[in-house]
């Protein structure tokens, strides 16, 4: 073990005191502080809400390393930084944070004898303190809300509960869940324990069933988010599949999304957020179903299958095992829950057997363990360890997870918890969760597809070094400090299990010298790490789990969380000093470079993403290039398969399971449902879950309704009795210019065809009317022109904003293309093209023209000389752009007024929403809404991360991570 970064001396037993670990440098320079290696600056964090401009949050004089993003520190300020705004006790600098967290781990790892000297600990608190400073790594977000303060010290982020057949273990589920809740963190629970409805009880009458008591806990976790919590309350509720009422558990919130419809149909404010919503149950927890091996092999055989009750196991009711399949893949299709949990996959990977069954898991199912138990979190940044020729940092990468893993284990020593029965579990069996975040940034810089087999085979390699050098530490700590309490009646399973990773390691099928470097190591870490737990056992019964990365990923400056690809090829970027920019991933050139694109085909092909928001047709991209750049969202998007895929390449490599919603688009089928989910069970996957675009009512802003095509699929979730629903048709009113009305002609010639654009005004502002003069009259080109400027016209008349014309005419090619005579658009794709940017340059202000990339010669010019100036001074571009921005000109007229304001909830007549996150610039790039919820504390819609959700505003998450 000699060489490593934390190496372990003579064994130790917990009643003894030999040696500690003896602490190498790796990141750190001896004699120097890693404070002192950065350079510091003073910021203003002022948050607000960006749709009215209220501020929600403001702290000046912050301070951070420049080279940290806006958007981190911000949410470092507003979420970790502990103390009343405004007082003494405040903290103020990243250096206080970090010193309060770091000297915690430093002083309990000292006291239970964690380190051979106090030079050991001191070595371990600036490697410690580095890698945060460097954004290497991240705990999870408890360990940055209490440790060092007076609150409790919970640093754990997942927990799971228990729930028996029995009135006081119902009570006592309420209670705890309601205080994992009220401390901003999540549960999750099974409750195939409680009798089903269709048994009887002691007194002779019939049981409520396990679904009557999810009502209560669903109103508790409602009542508790919005009594005094910011986000929703993040809970899992899990039920088995040979249960008595799985069928009624199944179709709980497929039911309630009816109930939704109908309301918002008669009128109700029906959002997420809404002031009806409350009467709608069941939607505070995300249900799945545990799927048993003999299950899914009655479905693939297609036989029957028995649900037992849970008295004495007898069978109630034998069922067909394909029709409840469908049920379940229907009800998912229908509202995305339940998601499925393949519990003899679960279980197989299971270490400590002896002391009890995986029954349930947390809110976003990667943690799986006990019962009464808790998970603490903490997640590697990859892009971290990517060298600039495209190599792996493989010895540094080892010696961070060690670093890491020690910190997390020294926590549990120090760490309070919510109930004492968790408290009991975690101390006893010491679960950890290593994770990684920006695995698809890692993937697209070495210019490797998402989904492939070389991408899969990295991913694999990279979590198979990960948990093998974790669990080889963890025996390393055994010898230090003694295993966990539970792992003499385990040995024997735990040492299996071990066994399973390290053959799924050595399965591996590495594809190029990048997966074959980091598999090689991997196979070393497993073989010693099993070596060394053979003799001493190991510290920690699990370690590692792949979570969201929400907060931390931003915290970290990823562009990616958890094992996702990128979410989009432009991003949401705040600026120094207040506003925004579009700007394109910085992935993106990187990947180009790594692909052997010259810089001057680099920058053509980053200025084609930043106009067209993809990568199809960018000038000298080469096609088989295209899936480099594929991501969840936009033009090109990974197939579902393709997420499940990468899934199962890396899940033999996870003591847990992987947070991870498989997004499916919005015509995907029931049976592409039932695909997906049998999939997941013969590839190897613990759990699954999926989400069909605009599948729940209640989301916000989901302007994009559902298109006729995909109706027909609609028909399979409908009663098969005729329902009478009432329509309400909306319908838009023509406002018709006057007979006078003022109006100019513009002459152009693009690709040496001519003609002549003449376009009208309303009197009180707002294009009206256009018309296009091309050709002779009478010839067909005149004719298809007038035919297209009548009802270009009738569009604007009734109320269509002249952006949506802009956004979906503009960068369209046909011939006659090339120069024009126009000062302000020198080249155009077509003559739609030049057409529609020259009245967006008329017609729209500054702002909206600016979202859509189009500018005068003028503000061009402009842009330039800023950056040139920025250039010469060495200023960052993005601080120039805040603190120089261009003079807008003064615009004709505004944008198109609305026709009838009694339109004004039908999406089709609203103007464009303003840009405030990534999502929301996604959206306004495909043209489509996307089912994020907005930010209860910012009002910015959310991106995606694992299967929650996470705000890019204020870090906010709809998880538990």
């Amino acid at each position: 073990m000699a060489g490593d970064g934390v190496t372990a001396s003579k064994s130790r037993t917990r009643a003894g005191a030999n040696a500690g670990l003896k602490i190498d440098r790796v990141w750190t320079t001896e004699g120097v502080h890693p404070y002192d290696e950065v350079a510091w600056e003073r910021r203003d964090v002022v948050m607000t809400n960006w749709r009215d401009g209220s501020i929600n949050f403001e702290q000046r004089g912050v301070e951070f390393p420049e080279a940290w993003s806006v958007n981190a520190a911000n949410i470092v300020t507003t979420k970790y930084f502990r103390g009343a705004v405004g007082t003494e006790q405040r903290e103020w600098s990243l250096k206080q944070l970090i010193d309060r967290v770091v000297g915690t781990y430093r002083k309990a790892g000292e006291e239970y004898g964690y380190f051979a000297t106090a030079a050991d600990a001191e070595v371990f608190a600036h490697e410690l303190t580095w890698m945060l400073l460097h954004q290497v790594f991240s705990f999870n977000s408890p360990v940055w809300f209490n440790v060092g303060t007076p609150s409790p010290q919970q640093v754990s982020a997942c927990f799971i509960l228990s729930v028996d057949d029995s009135m006081d273990s119902i009570l006592d589920w309420y209670k705890e869940e309601g205080r994992i809740f009220q401390g901003g963190s999540g549960a999750g629970v099974n409750l195939s324990r409680i009798r089903s409805s269709k048994e009887l009880l002691s007194s002779g009458g019939t049981a409520s069933g396990p679904v009557s008591f999810m009502r209560g806990a669903d109103a508790s976790a409602g009542t508790i988010k919005s009594g005094g919590a910011t986000r929703r309350a993040a809970k899992m509720v899990i039920l088995d599949v040979d249960h008595p009422d799985i069928e009624e558990f199944v179709a709980t919130k497929a039911r309630e999304e009816d109930k939704i419809r109908a309301l918002r149909d008669a009128g109700f404010d029906m959002d997420l957020g809404g002031a009806d919503i409350v009467s709608v149950q069941y939607q505070n927890a995300n249900n799945s179903v545990r799927v048993s091996d003999e299950f899914m092999t009655a479905v693939e055989n297609g036989g029957g299958f028995d649900l037992r009750g849970r008295l004495d196991g007898q069978t109630i009711e034998t069922i067909d095992a394909k029709k409840l399949f469908h049920t379940i893949s229907q009800a998912a299709w229908e509202c995305a829950d339940p998601g499925l949990q393949y519990d003899d996959t679960i279980n197989d990977w299971h270490t400590c057997p002896e002391t009890g069954r995986i029954t349930a898991s947390n809110p976003c199912s990667e943690y799986l363990h006990l019962d009464n138990s808790s998970c603490n979190l903490a997640s590697l940044n990859l892009m971290k360890f990517l060298k600039a020729d495209g190599s792996f940092e493989v010895e540094k990468f080892v010696k961070s997870v060690e670093f890491v893993i020690t910190a997390m284990d020294i926590s549990i020593c120090f760490a309070d918890f919510p109930t004492e029965k968790i408290g009991e579990t975690t101390r006893a069996y010491r679960q950890l969760g290593i994770g990684y975040a920006n695995l698809g940034a890692l993937l697209m810089a070495t210019g490797l597809p998402y989904d492939s087999e070389q991408g899969r085979s990295v991913a694999a390699a990279i979590t198979s070094l990960m948990t093998g050098t974790a669990y080889r530490r963890s025996a390393e700590l055994a010898g230090v400090v003694g295993p966990y309490d539970g792992y003499a009646r385990n040995a024997e399973p735990h040492k299996r299990v071990m066994r399973k990773h390290a053959a799924a390691n050595d399965a591996i099928k590495p594809a190029g010298a990048v997966a074959t470097a980091i598999q090689r190591e991997a196979t070393r870490q497993w073989t010693l790490g099993n070596k060394t737990g053979d003799k001493f056992g190991w510290r920690n019964s699990q370690a590692s789990v792949l979570a969201p990365t929400g907060t931390i990923g931003f915290m970290m400056d990823c562009d990616t969380t958890g094992v996702e690809p990128d979410l989009a090829l432009v991003k949401f970027k705040k600026l120094v000093g207040g506003g925004s920019m579009q700007i394109v991933n910085q992935t993106v050139p990187r990947a180009l470079r790594s692909l052997g694109y010259p810089e001057e085909q680099v920058e053509a092909i980053v200025e084609h993403i930043a106009d067209h928001g993809h990568v199809v047709d960018a000038p000298g991209l080469k096609p088989e290039h295209y899936p480099v750049f594929d991501c969840a969202m936009g033009e090109r998007t990974i197939a579902p398969m393709g997420h499940v895929r990468m899934m199962a390449a890396i899940q033999p490599f996870v003591s847990g399971a992987i947070s991870k919603t498989v997004n499916m688009p919005e015509a995907a089928t029931v049976e592409d449902v039932e695909k997906i989910y049998f999939e997941g069970w013969k590839l190897g996957l613990k759990a699954l879950a999926i989400y069909r675009d605009n599948c729940k009512v209640g989301q916000p802003l989901s302007v994009a309704k559902s298109n006729k095509a995909t109706e027909p699929a609609a028909v399979e979730a409908a009663p098969a009795a005729p329902v009478v629903e009432k329509v309400v048709e909306y319908r838009p009113v023509r406002k018709r210019l006057p007979k006078k009305r003022p109006s100019e002609t513009v002459s152009f010639s693009v690709g040496g065809a001519e003609g002549y654009l003449t376009a009208s005004s309303y009197p009180d502002d707002g294009l009206g009317e256009v018309f296009l003069k091309m050709s002779k009259q009478g010839s067909t080109l005149a004719g298809v022109m007038d035919a297209f400027s009548v009802a270009i016209s009738i569009g604007l008349q009734y109320g269509v904003p002249l952006e949506t014309y802009v956004s979906k005419f503009t960068n369209m090619r046909f011939e006659p293309a090339g120069m024009t005579d126009d000062p302000d658009v020198r080249m155009a794709a077509s003559v739609m093209d030049y057409i529609f940017r020259r009245l967006a340059l008329d017609f729209l202000p500054y702002e909206r023209r600016a979202e859509l990339g189009i500018f005068t010669a003028k503000e061009r010019a402009a842009q330039l000389r800023a950056e040139a100036e920025a250039e010469a001074s060495g200023a960052d571009l993005t601080a120039m752009a805040s603190s120089a921005p261009v003079e807008a000109p003064e615009t004709k007229t505004g944008p198109v007024a609305q026709p009838a304001q009694e339109l004004a909830d039908v999406a089709a007549v609203k103007p464009a929403p303003a840009v405030g996150s990534s999502t929301e610039l996604l959206e306004a790039v495909i043209g489509k809404a996307a089912d994020a919820p907005l930010c209860f504390t910012c009002g910015t819609k959310m991106r995606p991360a694992g299967s929650c959700y996470v705000c890019e505003g204020c870090g906010s998450t709809s998880g538990c991570s």
